[in-house]
């Protein structure tokens, strides 16, 4: 499948949810740990290689990093859970993501990206649990596919983290940035979320 999302492009980085431009087009949030991936995956969606800016130490997105393309605005929130950030550093990103989801926006839907690799971990489950009782569209990207050697020890894993955070399979969708697998099941969930 062609990449369905056309001129891409940053449109802005902000600190503070009140520095948040009215919401006028519908909006795609990614969020996730802080090493999870979401730049990477970003970038895998729109068809760019370094617009959002990948980097090795986790922890690197401190601010609402905002994105369009094809009358969508793709939104990458701070990563949380990152150890080696003061604890207020680290209660900011949680104030500021939180505010972002509780603002009056058009929220079509919510990218969760949890790591394929991982035991369920207690900061996922209390994204998503804050994510069901918000009653905010979302759907879960399993990140680093590429890293399990076979598609049973993915399916596995499927099943696994569905089951430990209650969530329907299907709600899941298998990824890896770097194989670009999954990525075509993710643009239909977002074009259908914005657009149906």
């Amino acid at each position: 499948m062609a990449n369905p999302f056309k001129n891409a492009q940053f449109v802005a980085s902000f600190g503070t949810v009140e520095q948040l431009p009215p919401s006028t087009e519908p909006e795609v949030s990614f969020v996730g740990r802080s090493n999870v991936g979401k730049s990477s995956l970003i970038n895998a969606l729109l068809g760019r290689k370094a617009l959002a800016k990948v980097s090795g130490k986790p922890g690197k997105t401190q601010t609402i990093n905002f994105f369009e393309a094809s009358g969508i605005h793709f939104v990458d929130l701070p990563g949380y859970g990152f150890a080696h950030r003061s604890k207020q550093e680290r209660q900011r990103w949680a104030d500021l993501i939180s505010a972002y989801f509780e603002s009056e926006r058009s929220h079509n839907l919510v990218i969760s990206l949890i790591d394929i690799r991982l035991d369920p971990q207690t900061l996922d489950a209390r994204m998503i649990d804050y994510l069901k009782s918000a009653k905010l569209p979302f759907i879960v990207a399993l990140t680093k596919a590429d890293k399990l050697k076979s598609r049973t020890k993915q399916q596995a894993s499927l099943t696994k983290l569905s089951n430990a955070f209650g969530l329907d399979p299907l709600a899941c969708v298998v990824t890896s940035a770097e194989k670009k697998q999954g990525i075509d099941t993710l643009a239909r969930y977002i074009e259908r979320a914005c657009f149906e």
